[in-house]
């Protein structure tokens, strides 16, 4: 081990003892009174020492108040190198620094954000440009010269004038012009990869896997509230119409389903009562007198009896 790094560990004596030296600077950067206890002394080279003193700020709980002393070679006189505060081992820091685009989540943006998308993006690819387009000189590249006597033709036959478009040899703007029409001409358009990873994020939500689907009465993919896609995610996905389904306006797999499944149940009839054990409706006979021949019970219920008048 060398000279240097054995004087560098060690902690020059009149450094480590300007520990008031280095409180006085520690109180001029901050505040009196929020400089606490001294904590302890780092060696940060020859002559070179560091003071540690608790910090008391509020919110800053675990910082430390770093003043670092030194003095030249052969002086007596220890002088102020700087101050800072620092974090200790045990400080209150605030989260590690994340870019915008990582932290962003789904939901987030609101009325009036912008989100820019990377020309790199791997969800998007470049969709119809008129680019790929051959060469007016190209074997593919259909003939102006053809093109105008096939309509000189036709006029004469038709007895029109041959529509001439000094602007448009090669059929590019008529091409471009269809496919703006048709909604077609955009920019980009999605990749297989943005296929894939929206396909995989609408089955992690709404797909066979949820609880919801497992406790469905049947999928979705013969519910009549259903709304195909169009494309290739129409085999797999389709969108709710189903007021009161937790899906309702969402993109859904086939195989999702929930309680409200246009063939869940069918409305059950009302009940028929069983028949009443006491009936109400018919009449009762009631004796009111013994019957003369016999001695039974006669069951006369005639109000108009003379033997109800006299009784």
């Amino acid at each position: 081990m060398s000279a240097a790094t054995t004087r560098s560990r060690t902690p020059d004596r009149l450094c480590a003892e300007a520990v008031d030296l280095a409180r006085e600077a520690a109180e001029e950067a901050a505040a009196p009174g929020v400089v606490g206890e001294h904590v302890s002394l780092v060696s940060e080279g020859d002559r070179v020492v560091t003071h540690f003193f608790e910090a008391k700020e509020p919110g800053y709980r675990g910082w430390r108040w770093a003043v670092t002393v030194a003095r030249a070679s052969r002086a007596k006189v220890v002088t102020l190198d700087e101050t800072v505060l620092l974090p200790g081992p045990d400080a209150l820091l605030a989260p590690e620094w994340v870019p915008w685009s990582e932290r962003l989540r789904p939901g987030d943006m609101g009325p009036g954000d912008l989100l820019p998308t990377e020309a790199d993006d791997l969800r998007l690819e470049p969709g119809y440009t008129g680019d790929e387009e051959p060469p007016p000189n190209s074997a593919l590249a259909p003939s102006h010269d053809l093109v105008e006597r096939v309509d000189a033709e036709d006029a004469e036959l038709t007895d029109r004038v041959p529509a001439v478009d000094a602007t448009d040899h090669d059929g590019r703007g008529q091409i471009a012009a269809l496919a703006e029409e048709l909604g077609m001409r955009r920019a980009r358009v999605l990749s297989r990869y943005g296929l894939h990873t929206a396909a995989d994020r609408w089955d992690d939500s709404f797909g066979p896997k949820t609880a919801m689907a497992q406790a469905a009465p049947a999928s979705c993919q013969s519910c009549g509230f259903l709304v195909p896609l169009g494309g290739s995610l129409r085999q797999a996905f389709g969108i709710c119409a189903n007021e009161f389904s937790p899906a309702d306006g969402r993109v859904v797999s086939l195989a999702y389903g929930c309680g409200g499944h246009s063939e869940a149940a069918v409305m059950p009839k009302p009940p028929v009562p069983p028949p009443p054990v006491l009936d109400s409706l018919a009449v009762d006979a009631f004796p009111l007198r013994p019957a003369r021949d016999s001695g039974s019970v006669s069951t006369d219920t005639d109000p108009s009896s003379d033997d109800l008048g006299h009784s």
